[in-house]
């Protein structure tokens, strides 16, 4: 009790804010042409992610830590500081404390959060006065497992936990000043590379993070060991190559040098996370060999290997990636943690490579992968997300717990840092990348203070009216995000048709001495669309995907006419129609789609088998269906749910 109320005397006597510091901190980073702007830099007014955000910090973030004790997350640590109780939980549990201090830590850095801030001070003294005198610091692998401490570097996670917990350090420090918990996170990484780098030693990471953090630690204290660290695990050492199963090579996606990586392959969180790193590694040092693998990795994976949600991992075997193409509706595993990964990559590539594409796959999955993962409430979550389900009662898509609790607190976060994902900076100006009502108030690079407001209905509506204003008169480059799915966007300035380059898929390049008070205006085509799956995807032949803005759309049975389930309809696709309706008391306020369709007869009225006819199953009547957004499945109860349509 005396260390923890040490830690909370020196913590409260320490400033609210002492940095602007974006999620990515690229501003010293030679080989990035983009530059984050801070968290606490955007605020967001009200709109669609203020909503799931809200949910996030009053009853997500609360509801997590009371699950922490009540399943003796906590008490982890609290037993290496003289608390008599056994250890309980997977050896990983540490990590996903970890995130849930990094979401606050984010949260934090927009305003303040009084009760959030208290309670993880709280958290924070207790995992402080857990850590040894030598640094290490690791729940599971101390007392009566520490002679397993080392000796499982496949799957023990205690890199895993680190990289975690340097995270959080460094987004507590960002919000609040006080560097207790970075430095708890500083001496477990000095004890790293005292005990394996400095001693000879070979280390491996079983599960690809810490890279991320380490490149960030050097980015926010300039210790070059940091950064050598990380690219020590990303070369790989070859004396654990004797040690490692070869079919585990492809699992872990480590020990062996990252450049040598052809394909996506392996657990899809462990390869989308080192694929994040290796970025962060390539910004820091340039190298073309990154370079070359990051980019035809990402090629792997957006052009064979990825669903439409832009979720990753079709098999539940290993969490892992399939074949090209090999891309299964219902037994898709696509963990919520694997779309946070990919997003972590994205932003990474963008940064060094700064096209529309890697922001629109971001964007995919941010709205329809990782956001289908918190229920409305915010009380559930998912850790698979399926493309189809059967209605079967005893599929518990979204639950209050899991033992292996990492996608809850990886989607807190997300929730908590979004802002900081919607701008950058580059020599020449301004980047939008996402569309949200907002005020950004930051700067150019040039040190001119500048003042943005996004006024939207963003996603259910496509115009985006921007007001742009920096200090005095200015000229530089606004760079605004076209979405690949909208080839029909037009652009003002100030009420004037803007005659520049306007292409879907790309960055509009606005160049134009600016005013305070010019207003651009940007209109997007929502309308709904019908979208097709490559044909190699056997699963999707015949059957369409239907996508409104960036939201992908679904069937649920309890949606459709006279008790069906979601599978007895065939979409009427000649032309496609459809009725949009917005519904404010429906899933949080939605827009829902109708649909001209044709209901085949009832399953159990025909064979199992029969003679082929023709195309027509026969019987059909005509009907309407109604189609969700993807991200709301499941919040009313179990049913059928379909992505991907039949059609006529």
């Amino acid at each position: 009790m005396r260390a923890l109320a040490l830690v909370l005397l020196l913590a409260t006597s320490l400033p609210a804010q002492t940095a602007d510091k974006p999620v990515l901190d690229t501003a010293r980073s030679p080989h990035a042409v983009l530059h984050g702007v801070p968290v606490s830099a955007v605020k967001f007014s009200d709109g669609f992610w203020t909503q799931r955000r809200r949910v996030t910090a009053d009853t997500s973030l609360p509801t997590l830590l009371e699950l922490f004790e009540t399943k003796g997350i906590l008490d982890n640590f609290r037993r290496l500081n003289g608390k008599d109780v056994a250890r309980r939980g997977p050896l990983f549990t540490d990590s996903d404390v970890y995130k849930w201090l990094e979401a606050i830590g984010f949260f934090l850095q927009e305003r303040d959060h009084p009760e959030l801030r208290a309670s993880a001070r709280e958290v924070i003294a207790i995992i402080a006065a857990a850590q040894e005198p030598s640094g290490y610091i690791n729940t599971f692998y101390s007392r009566e497992n520490l002679k397993l401490r080392h000796t499982n570097m496949r799957h023990g996670h205690e890199l895993y936990c680190l990289g975690h917990l340097i995270q959080a350090g460094i987004a507590w420090q960002r919000a609040t000043g006080e560097t207790t918990l970075l430095q708890v996170g500083r001496n477990m990484a000095d004890y790293v590379h005292r005990e394996f780098l400095t001693a000879g030693r070979p280390i491996f990471e079983g599960h690809p993070e810490l890279e991320l953090a380490l490149i960030e630690l050097y980015r926010a204290t300039g210790e070059k060991k940091y950064l050598d660290l990380a690219g020590y695990l990303l070369a790989g050492d070859p004396r654990n190559e004797a040690a490692v199963p070869p079919r585990e090579f492809v699992y872990l996606f480590t020990v062996r040098p990252f450049v040598t990586r052809q394909i996506m392959e392996g657990h899809a969180v462990r390869a989308a996370y080192a694929c994040a790193g290796a970025t962060d590694y390539y910004l820091e040092t340039g190298d073309a060999r990154y370079a070359e693998t990051l980019q035809r990795l990402w090629q792997d994976m957006a052009r064979r290997k990825q669903y439409i949600t832009g979720g990753i991992g079709s098999r539940g075997a290993g969490e892992a990636f399939g074949d090209p193409y090999e891309l299964p509706n219902p037994q898709a595993y696509t963990e919520s943690c694997a779309a946070i990964a990919t997003m972590f990559w994205n932003w990474r590539m963008l940064h060094a490579w700064p096209e529309a594409r890697f922001m629109d796959n971001f964007e995919r999955a941010l709205y329809n992968g990782a956001n289908a993962g918190l229920s409305l409430d915010g009380r559930l979550y998912c850790y698979r997300n399926p493309l189809e389900l059967t209605g079967n009662p005893e599929d518990k898509i979204r639950n209050p717990w899991y033992d292996t609790t990492c996608c809850p607190p990886n989607l807190q976060r997300i929730m908590a840092s979004l802002p900081g994902y919607q701008y950058s900076t580059s020599k020449d100006g301004l980047w939008v990348h996402l569309y949200h009502g907002s005020a950004m108030d930051w700067k150019l690079e040039d040190g001119t203070p500048l003042r943005v407001v996004q006024k939207t209905e963003y996603p259910w509506k496509g115009t985006v009216d921007l007001a742009v204003s920096p200090h005095a008169a200015r000229a530089f480059v606004l760079h605004l995000r076209v979405p690949e799915w909208a080839p029909k966007a037009t652009l003002t300035i100030n009420g004037t048709p803007w005659t520049g380059n306007l292409q879907a898929g790309a960055y509009a390049a606005i160049r134009r001495t600016w005013k305070p008070g010019d207003a651009v205006r940007l209109t997007l085509d929502v309308t709904p669309r019908l979208t097709q799956a490559n044909f190699r995807v056997r699963e999707n032949i015949g059957k369409v995907a239907v996508e409104r803005g960036p939201l992908l759309y679904c069937m649920e049975g309890l949606d459709q006419a006279d008790g069906t389930t979601a599978f007895d309809w065939y979409l009427k696709t000649n032309p496609p129609r459809f009725a949009e309706s917005w519904q404010p008391e429906l899933l949080g306020g939605i827009v829902t789609l109708k649909a001209q369709a044709s209901r085949a007869p009832k399953a159990t009225e025909r064979p199992l088998y029969e003679r082929y006819a023709g195309q027509s199953a026969g019987g059909r009547r005509a009907g309407e269906v109604t189609l969700i957004p993807y991200y709301t499945f499941v919040n009313r109860g179990t049913t059928t749910m379909q992505v991907w349509v039949p059609v006529e």
